[in-house]
């Protein structure tokens, strides 16, 4: 039998002995040196003094798997978070940390359930969220913002000098963006300090304020939809992300006389990458009911790509999935999930209906508005809807490919959505829910006269 030659990873040279409070771990420099330069760990890999940290063993020897594997043992959930959190901070491991307990791949949509809740101060109900991608969390509450960094343990609060903060952005785990419907300006805040850093308003041609109606962003813009005070304007402005200056401005409109469709200023954003176009869907409720449109823009001509107006079962809300590349709306007389997918797009016309239900078809009763309050958001390849207390899951099911007279493929005609409840029975029912955020690999549910955020995961491990 022909004998192996130890490895690099095996020779004495290369193996790490390190005392942490009387007790002794073996590894390698590989090993140690996957916590980064500025760490502790690589530093104690290359010193070759006597290594001794007194710190408690057994925390170490957790962050020690999280260096071997990329992850954090089943047994972490048998030990306090808060103190896991600060040696990680000590040896510079939290960004590894971070990335092991709150990576977006790691969510289960099929696993959701309520695991916690966040309290929050006062006496008002959460009217935003905002999260960033790992996990930071940010909620406005009448004229206060609640932040909360990414393992959900640290809080602090900031007063703003809005009435109400109804449009909120997380720009980064630090700053946001804030805007109300009745308050002028666009406010970027720093969340540490709670102070404003730079105010951003909309010059409309009566020289009035100019208030929030929606906040959106992509990698390299901010996009703000600004209403005039008097209410005779609109637009929707895009700025450079990164310094703040302004870029274009698109979607302009100066309403003379009865002019509804002008009259709707943009109360949704959303960044559409496949397509590199911005979504800004407004409705209007009047004595004919519930009118809007949602308008997809380029922003580099200007020009609107696709416009969807909608009359008979206009939008309660509205997403955009880009991994289904579709769109996705509850109506607000029905209550029904529709979809159209966005290859279809480019052959609608005012007269053509391009929804598909998902739901039961049910009819409108008495003219009750079934889906008045609905929330619609999406989260990688699902689609995650409120109605009431509850919330619907739905997901495509794979088919075959349908074929055409011609024999090809047909793209179109082979979609088939289905729905799920999310959560145990003690999870459902419950006041209305008021917004749907993901952020890391949990959702964050609040509800109308409730003053908490309720935290979704699908494990028991880590937060």
């Amino acid at each position: 039998m022909q004998c192996l030659k130890p490895g690099p990873e095996l020779t004495t040279t290369n193996v790490v002995t390190i005392n942490v409070g009387g007790e002794n771990f073996q590894t390698t420099k590989q090993t140690l040196t996957q916590a980064g330069p500025n760490s502790l760990l690589s530093q104690l890999a290359e010193t070759t003094s006597d290594r001794f940290v007194d710190r408690d063993p057994v925390y170490f020897s957790l962050l020690l798997s999280l260096l071997r594997t990329g992850a954090l043992p089943s047994k972490v959930k048998d030990f306090d978070l808060r103190d896991l959190i600060e040696e990680s901070r000590y040896y510079g491991l939290e960004s590894l940390l971070t990335n092991s307990l709150t990576n977006p791949s790691q969510l289960d949509a099929f696993a959701l359930q309520k695991s916690s809740i966040l309290p929050l101060n006062g006496r008002d109900s959460p009217s935003a969220v905002a999260t960033t991608p790992f996990g930071s969390l940010h909620v406005s509450h009448g004229s206060k913002i609640t932040s909360f960094d990414w393992s959900l343990t640290r809080k602090s609060t900031i007063l703003t000098q809005f009435p109400a903060v109804d449009s909120l952005l997380a720009i980064s785990p630090d700053t946001a963006a804030a805007g109300a419907t009745d308050f002028s300006g666009l406010q970027i805040l720093d969340l540490q300090n709670g102070s404003v850093k730079q105010t951003l308003n909309w010059e409309n041609a009566t020289r009035s304020g100019s208030t929030v109606q929606a906040i959106g962003s992509s990698g390299e813009f901010l996009f703000t939809s600004f209403e005039s005070s008097r209410r005779n304007s609109n637009s929707i402005m895009v700025y450079d992300l990164n310094t703040l200056n302004p870029v274009t401005e698109i979607g302009h409109n100066e309403i003379f006389g009865a002019d509804i469709d002008s009259a709707i200023p943009a109360t949704k954003l959303r960044w559409v990458s496949r397509y590199g176009l911005v979504m800004a869907s407004g409705s209007h409720s009047g004595l004919s009911g519930v009118s809007g449109n949602i308008r997809f823009w380029d922003i580099r001509s200007g020009n609107v790509v696709f416009e969807l107006k909608e009359k008979i079962d206009c939008f309660s809300d509205i997403c955009v999935s880009d991994n289904l590349n579709a769109v996705f709306k509850v109506g607000v007389n029905s209550g029904e999930v529709f979809y159209t997918d966005f290859r279809s797009l480019s052959s609608v016309n005012d007269n053509s209906n391009p929804w598909i239900c998902l739901g039961d078809k049910r009819k409108v009763i008495n003219g009750k508005k079934e889906g008045f309050g609905c929330k619609i958001e999406n989260h990688g390849n699902q689609v995650f809807c409120s109605k009431g207390g509850d919330i619907e899951l739905w997901s495509e099911v794979v088919m075959g490919s349908a074929k055409t007279s011609n024999g090809s493929e047909d793209q179109l005609t082979k979609r088939d959505f289905k729905k799920n409840m999310m959560g145990r029975v003690k999870d459902m029912g419950g006041s209305r829910i008021t917004n749907l955020a993901f952020g890391g690999n949990k959702m964050f549910v609040t509800r109308k006269d409730q003053q908490v955020i309720e935290i979704w995961q699908g494990s028991a491990r880590g937060i």
